[in-house]
């Protein structure tokens, strides 16, 4: 019997592909890992183990995939995951897609089934499709044999992107017609999307590229309008010569109540036609049936039966910080030494006002120069995790982080990703010892200060090295 792994578990796609699966035991060959960031559990069953685990931690993601055979991706971070979070989304992707493929090869993963999105040729991508095809290079960067679906417009019950597109409808009394509405896309409903995934994760030798995509190829403004129809509010639509991205973000974030965070990237690659230029492996694996109306009129049958959650979230209690930047890489370094430097580097911006001390177990401590009784902050070294690819230190105290913190989850890390071609400085659930509204306005932009600095640093370091 296999055993599947799937990371984003109680997300839209996620919480489909499980129900699916189970629908499927008396035929089907396998059970299912169900990867989740929360603690929660399911009822018991044979034919899932829900296992909580933080794909930002590199241990917990190999105590997550121990014992699968195969493994579904279908995480994203456009949402924040923390109380503060200092990062753009794509950095973050980057991570957690690290953190996966590495664990996934110490477990023995035998193949990765990954949803991302299609792709347009001969285009300058925007960072949410540019995004989705570093985090599948990234998947294929550790020697696992990988499958990517790439999807555009999910049309089901609890899809960020189909709630979007009907709120629209509902809520607007008239709809503008921007220039983006004019290209196509090729949406895919649900029902055939996880069709597609199941025979992925089931066949011996899946193609490692699958573009998915429905039996419509349509505008925006088509969609709009035919939604709009099917909703029962039909709306006018009127062509305006010119809204900005931001202001495109801001209308439809207003508008369906969507979270900024989420609709921005959206919106941004909306400027992009989506359509499937290779249509054979989907149809070897599982043609599409549905059609674009048919798709729209059982998400809203589902959402009226079942409800819908999508973007909505619990807020976090805890009030933690994550603060990720990616960085140049000079040519042949590797994480040691760009944590190394680091350390070195520190003391020469703040003009020796801060000292670093690094001891021979490479734990550091960062001190006010003269007062040495009490470190401002202090970091133990972990060479069982740490790799020529990864330094990672854990933020056991200090003056900085808050009582009762010592030993808990926070570190601070470097890693080397996208084959050697740049590197990520985070630091993850750390808590600060400063009241939260003063630290967000004084420790936190400091921080960020100090590693755009750093970036430039290392990139006069990268200069310098090019040259020689």
């Amino acid at each position: 019997m296999s055993r599947i792994a799937i990371a984003g578990a109680t997300g839209f796609i996620g919480r489909h592909l499980i129900e699916r699966l189970r629908s499927r035991q008396g035929t089907a060959s396998h059970s299912i890992l169900a990867l989740t960031r929360s603690t929660r559990t399911s009822a018991p069953s044979e034919a899932v183990e829900w296992r909580a685990a933080d794909l930002f931690s590199l241990p917990d993601t190999e105590r997550a995939l121990a014992g699968a055979d195969i493994a579904c991706y279908l995480v994203h971070s456009m949402l924040p995951s923390a109380q503060l979070t200092q990062a753009r989304f794509e950095d973050l992707d980057l991570i957690l897609a690290d953190n996966f493929a590495r664990a996934a090869a110490k477990a023995g993963v035998k193949r990765i089934v990954y949803l991302g999105g299609l792709v347009p040729p001969h285009s300058r991508l925007s960072k949410h499709l540019a995004s989705r095809l570093e985090v599948e290079d990234t998947l294929r960067a550790y020697g696992i044999p990988v499958t990517a679906v790439r999807a555009g417009l999910v049309l089901g019950p609890g899809g960020s992107s189909f709630e979007i597109l009907a709120n629209l409808v509902r809520r607007l009394p008239a709809l503008v017609a921007p220039a983006w509405t004019r290209n196509r896309t090729q949406p895919i409903a649900l029902d055939d999307l996880l069709r597609l995934l199941i025979a992925c994760l089931e066949h011996p030798a899946p193609p490692p590229t699958v573009e998915a995509g429905g039996p419509d190829v349509l505008t925006y403004a088509d969609m709009l309008r035919r939604t709009g129809e099917l909703v029962g509010t039909p709306r006018p639509m009127f062509g305006v010569p010119a809204v900005t991205p931001k202001l495109s973000t801001l209308w439809v974030s207003l508008v369906t109540g969507a979270p900024r965070a989420l609709v921005g990237p959206l919106v941004n690659s909306l400027r992009h036609e989506t359509i499937v230029h290779d249509p054979g492996p989907q149809n070897a694996l599982a043609p599409a049936h549905l059609s674009f109306d048919d798709a729209v009129r059982e998400a809203l049958v589902a959402e009226v039966q079942h409800g819908s959650e999508s973007w909505r979230r619990r807020r976090r209690t805890s009030r933690d910080v994550r603060s990720v930047q990616r960085l140049p890489l000079p040519l042949g370094r590797d994480a040691r030494w760009l944590a190394l430097e680091y350390m070195r580097w520190l003391p020469r911006l703040f003009r020796h006002w801060v000292h670093v001390h690094v001891d021979d177990c490479g734990d550091c401590r960062f001190y006010l120069t003269g007062l040495r009784r009490a470190p401002l902050l202090d970091l133990q070294y972990d060479p069982k995790q740490s790799t020529p690819e990864l330094a990672l230190f854990h933020i056991r105290g200090g003056l900085l982080l808050r009582r009762g913190e010592s030993g808990l989850r926070g570190r601070l890390e470097f890693r080397i990703v996208l084959g050697g071609r740049a590197a990520i400085a985070g630091i993850h659930e750390y808590r600060p010892a400063l009241p939260w509204p003063i630290y967000r306005y004084t420790q936190a932009l400091v921080h960020l200060w100090v590693m755009r600095r750093f970036g430039r640093h290392l990139a006069q370091v990268t200069e310098v090295t090019s040259d020689e």
